[in-house]
């Protein structure tokens, strides 16, 4: 591939559209949502029976259709080697969960509604708290294979080297940490142990997703080395 850029152009303008999508959580900090960013799950944002649930299960699906776009057409003009493909096929797992998970909503807010949290525990609530256990999973294991096969992609062929020296594996170690933070919370929140402030690990689970898709879309545009010819 030529260093004009002009083949990687929609993958970096998809990427960086994705990015900014994806931190629409944000917008909590200017409405009043009536959750507490530090306890309250992300997805409750777009719970069924929240005022502004509409507002961002649109940005939800809005993020997972571009990084989704973005990632097949990676796959259809990337360098083939392991862990591109298994990077980018990351991403593309992330970004079709992600669109899934924004058409199944929660019907409530569990962190926030003690009626609802009893319910979720007994089993009385719609079918879509599980479906939507299951498409978070996938989007965030996704997201993961995505940062980490493309972070040690880029070490091992010597491709974008922001990504492969500096930012990539502080981002790594960070998403790694935040994740577990947030394993962690979730064990306890459905063991009845409070939530181990969930809500901040999840939020910084997200933000450093985002923020690696920022730094991925900066580093397609200036390097063309990781695609074919």
């Amino acid at each position: 591939m030529s260093r004009s850029g002009v083949r990687t152009r929609p993958v970096t303008v998809l990427l960086a559209l994705g990015a900014l999508a994806y931190t629409a959580w944000v917008l909590e900090l200017v409405f009043q949502t009536g959750l507490d960013p530090i306890q309250a799950y992300v997805s409750e944002l777009a719970a069924a029976d929240q005022p502004l649930g509409g507002l961002f299960r649109a940005t939800d699906l809005t993020a997972g259709l571009l990084v989704l776009a973005a990632a097949v057409c990676a796959l259809s003009r990337c360098d083939r080697r392991r862990w591109s493909l298994a990077g980018w096929s990351g991403l593309a797992l992330f970004g079709a969960a992600t669109a899934v998970d924004s058409r199944l909503p929660l019907s409530c807010a569990p962190t926030a509604d003690p009626v609802c949290a009893a319910r979720e525990t007994a089993g009385l609530v719609p079918a879509t708290h599980t479906a939507h256990a299951v498409s978070s999973s996938l989007a965030m294991l996704g997201a993961l294979a995505g940062v980490v096969a493309l972070t040690v992609a880029a070490r091992r062929y010597g491709w974008w080297p922001s990504l492969a020296e500096r930012l990539g594996p502080a981002l790594v170690a960070l998403e790694l940490a935040a994740t577990a933070w947030t394993l962690a919370s979730v064990a306890a929140f459905q063991a009845g142990r409070g939530t181990w402030a969930l809500g901040a690990g999840q939020r910084l689970q997200v933000l450093v997703v985002a923020v690696w898709l920022g730094v991925l879309a900066v580093c397609v545009a200036r390097e063309g080395r990781a695609w074919r010819s």
